[in-house]
């Protein structure tokens, strides 16, 4: 089955973009979460960037792991 990137609805701390990230390239969401900040503090790109995926990437389906298992 091919991989989706979708925001999380289960793990999100804003608008589960992170979260999201994570699960798609299957690593710990406070990883990213810790990048996303660093990117804010470092040129502030990184809050122009998560708020534009916020827009952008859909909202995972509320039976996603169903259908995937």
């Amino acid at each position: 089955m091919k991989k989706k990137l979708y925001r999380s609805r289960n793990d999100k701390k804003l608008a589960g973009v992170c979260a999201g990230f994570a699960q798609y390239f299957g690593i710990d969401p406070t990883i990213v979460r810790l990048l996303f900040v660093f990117f804010v503090l470092w040129a502030g790109t990184g809050l122009l960037a998560y708020i534009i995926c916020a827009l952008v990437i859909p909202e995972e389906p509320e039976n996603y792991y169903t259908d995937v298992n």
